[in-house]
Order: C-alpha cells, then structure tokens, then sequence
C-alpha cells in the first residue's frame, strides 16, 4: 500500500476501494480532478461495475465539494475514451470533472497554449483533500 507522502506527490486526494481521486496535473480550470479505477481498462465495457458505481457516488460527491469550495453554479463532467477523442492515457479511463463559471471561457490554450490558472496546484490540493469520506 503506498504511504501518504507518495499520495501527496502524486495530487491524489482520495483513494476509494475501486478507483481514486486526482488532480489533472494540467488542468483547465481551478479543481479540475480526475476519477479513475484502480483497474487498467480501456473503456467503460471494461470497467467492473463496481468500479462504474463506486465512480459515479465518488463523481456525486465531487460535486458537492467542488461547488461549495470553489462557489462554481456548474460543472463539466466525462470521459475521453480513445487517442482520438483526446485521452491522454488511451489504455486508461478517467472521468474529467471541473467547476464552470459564467464567462469562464478561455482561448489561451487553443491560441497560445497555454493555460491561465488564479490558483496553484498544491494550492488547489490543500483546499480539496480530505474532502472526501
């Protein structure tokens, strides 16, 4: 079992029985997590149902915590599955969830790649870890 400090390392804010919370390490807003199962699975055919279920309370619960932490009136949430719809870790599914704000649109990273974030990341981490049971 890894230890906390290997956990903090990685931005992982909680680890469930089937799968586990992180931070997108380039993320395109303010608490853009990620839920992922513990199991390697290429698409949700693939995924335990366990795992499905346990993902979806996890995703429940994510956002309550994002809207009262970060004040968000709205979230996106979803899946890249496959290279080509933009998974970064095509072999590895994950579901995206990230606080929204009227008027939050960004071209910085389509334009200029790059991303405009008002808070750190180990900022971000601090707010949000522990917020989980």
């Amino acid at each position: 079992m890894r230890d906390s400090s290997d956990d903090d390392a990685a931005l992982v804010l909680h680890r469930a029985r089937h799968s586990f919370i992180v931070l997108n390490r380039f993320p395109y807003t303010s608490g853009h997590l990620m839920l992922v199962p513990n199991q390697h699975v290429a698409s949700l055919s693939d995924c335990p149902p366990e795992a499905l279920q346990e993902m979806s309370l996890l995703a429940r619960q994510a956002e309550a915590n994002l809207s009262k932490t970060y004040k968000c009136p709205g979230l996106n949430l979803g899946f890249n599955i496959g290279a080509c719809a933009g998974a970064g870790v095509a072999g590895h599914i994950h579901m995206h969830v990230l606080p929204r704000w009227p008027g939050d649109a960004n071209f910085m990273t389509t334009i200029g790649e790059t991303r405009v974030l008002p808070e750190d990341l180990a900022v971000t981490y601090r707010r949000l870890k522990g917020l989980w049971i």
